[in-house]
């Protein structure tokens, strides 16, 4: 199979995607066949993981589906020498926060001629059985190139991870003679000046609310100007009210009011939201922390020299620092987890 035939079948996969969201927003959806495999394999999801909601589990394939095009994906690898490539076993470890979050990492695996063996988080284990099986319907050589198992990890050579501060020293320790990539905990930050647009901050409200905020490219932590004015900031995420009617947000919500009413720390609070003002980078759930700074090229300084703690920085146009407001959701196929490119390291082992 050479990288043209694997192109196709990518990009058949993401129509896949779209032809199932299409008929799924439909009020009597007509599944065929595969698409019923993955609304099952949904509603599975969904009843082992309360955090994997409808909506969250279709905006991710959603996503997916917009950019498993020929298009991007030749866009993509434009600039890699993927056809010289000897085929190796690659192993990923992947994490359950957000659904299919390991996505990537499996077409990269394969795209690049490689064969995958994946450990699947028990926290997302239905959907990705399902889009294998499919992107072996597409082209059947697949088959014998993707393995997914929940037993110990045997007979690879090389291995992506991702997991916690904790996890990740012991993946260092444990595939230390092998080829890596050990992804660890990271977040993402918001610079603003007070001068956004009410437009602007409501895209800000994806980048925080969507996945309820578990994934590291949702903002947790804010960064801003000296006598920043809030009321606008909270009239723009008050759209995103009907979080707090999701039992384990609205438990995490609770329990995290009454430790910080009980420590006595001042924090602001809109009834379903917290800002608390805090130097870390990692918010818990329904809690973003913020921290004031006095000018933005100090402030530039500051998040390079902690890069290894961030993922995205996300601004408006008033600070034009990092990436759009609303876009750290919807990455582009280039933008890789910690600035690491998986694709160069799957070309080189």
């Amino acid at each position: 199979m050479n990288l043209e035939q694997r192109i196709r079948a990518f990009a058949d996969l993401g129509q896949f995607f779209q032809q199932y969201l299409n008929e799924q927003a439909k009020d009597e959806p007509q599944f065929n066949e595969w698409h019923k495999n993955l609304h099952t394999a949904i509603q599975k999801s969904k009843a082992a993981n309360a955090w994997f909601t409808t909506e969250n589990i279709i905006f991710a394939l959603n996503s997916w589906a917009e950019v498993l095009t020929v298009k991007q994906l030749e866009q993509w690898l434009k600039s890699y020498s993927i056809n010289k490539v000897k085929p190796k076993r690659v192993a990923i470890i992947m994490a359950g926060n957000i659904p299919l979050v390991g996505f990537h990492d499996f077409l990269s695996v394969l795209i690049c001629g490689h064969s995958v063996l994946v450990k699947q988080s028990s926290n997302d284990q239905y959907i990705l059985p399902v889009i294998a099986d499919v992107l072996t319907s597409f082209n059947s050589e697949f088959q014998e190139n993707i393995d997914i198992t929940s037993e110990k990890l045997t007979n690879f050579d090389a291995v992506i991870a991702t997991g916690s501060n904790n996890t990740a020293r012991y993946f260092e320790y444990y595939f230390r003679d092998k080829p890596s990539i050990i992804r660890k905990n990271r977040n993402s930050v918001a610079v603003l000046t007070g001068n956004e647009t009410a437009e602007e901050l409501e895209l800000l409200s994806e980048d925080i609310f969507r996945y309820f905020g578990l994934g590291c490219r949702n903002v947790s932590k804010l960064f801003i100007s000296e006598n920043y004015n809030f009321d606008p900031f909270f009239n723009a995420v008050f759209k995103w009210n009907g979080i707090i009617n999701h039992h384990k947000y609205a438990n995490n919500y609770d329990y995290n009011k009454a430790v910080y009413l009980m420590s006595e720390f001042n924090i602001l609070d809109n009834g379903f939201f917290m800002l608390k003002e805090d130097s870390n980078y990692a918010s818990p759930i329904s809690v973003a922390f913020y921290e004031y700074y006095n000018n933005l090229e100090e402030l530039q300084l500051k998040l390079t020299s902690e890069g290894d703690q961030i993922q995205c920085v996300v601004s408006g146009a008033s600070a034009g620092i990092g990436i759009a407001f609303g876009s750290t959701q919807q990455p582009k196929l280039w933008d890789y987890a910690d600035n690491v490119d998986s694709v160069d390291f799957l070309l080189k082992i």
